[in-house]
């Protein structure tokens, strides 16, 4: 099949992708790995034990990220509805994360004590209309706070991934009623033209 001009584009932006080729080079399964490494810099978000749950996970470089930092003591869930190879040090599950029954695997999977961190990259299947991907997209990071209110212990932290149009003023009060603080992170390594922002939370209060 012929490639369409977008695709090639597309391949070509990839291929000459620097965080592409340091992914490559260091390991990592996909260049969002070093978004991240770059939140961790600046929030130091992760510490060595530490008990947390990465939704939207595949093809896995957060998870790969996080294994590292939260080491053998730690524990790390990983949730996507793709596939995902295994990893080392990470316990993933297969499903929708809308879903009651994923949901019901996912707490018996993190057993009974509570997380230190929430970590979202989730993102909606994109279908080009934008009020439509918006509202799927605000609909997915509401899931996220809701487990995050759930599961998190007393001055626990949750990151998400979230797009800038129509929910995006509401949640941002929302989740600073549930937290201490709220930062918003536009990593370097995230591309120029992507409307991508991270929310950092930290310091949860139930």
């Amino acid at each position: 099949m012929a490639k369409t001009k977008s695709s090639r584009r597309w391949l070509d932006r990839h291929v000459s992708d620097p965080y592409v080729k340091r992914a490559q080079q260091d390991g990592y399964r996909s260049r969002a790995a070093y978004k991240l490494l770059e939140l961790q810099e600046k929030d130091r978000l992760i510490a060595p034990g530490m008990r947390l749950v990465d939704l939207g996970a595949a093809p896995g470089s957060w998870s790969q990220v996080a294994a590292r930092l939260v080491g053998p003591k730690g524990l790390v869930v990983a949730l996507d509805l793709l596939e995902m190879d295994p990893l080392a040090g990470v316990t993933f599950l297969q499903g929708d994360f809308r879903e009651t029954e994923t949901l019901a695997v996912l707490e018996q999977a993190l057993g009974a004590e509570p997380l230190d961190l929430v970590l979202s990259d989730m993102a909606p299947n994109i279908s080009g209309t934008s009020v439509v991907d918006q509202a799927r997209a605000i609909y997915l990071v509401e899931l996220a706070l809701e487990l995050a209110r759930e599961r998190l212990r007393p001055g626990g932290g949750l990151v998400v991934k979230i797009f800038q149009g129509t929910g995006f003023d509401e949640y941002l009060r929302t989740l600073r009623q549930s937290f201490d603080q709220v930062a918003s992170r536009k990593p370097q390594s995230s591309r120029r033209e992507s409307r991508e922002l991270y929310l950092v939370a930290k310091g949860f209060h139930p």
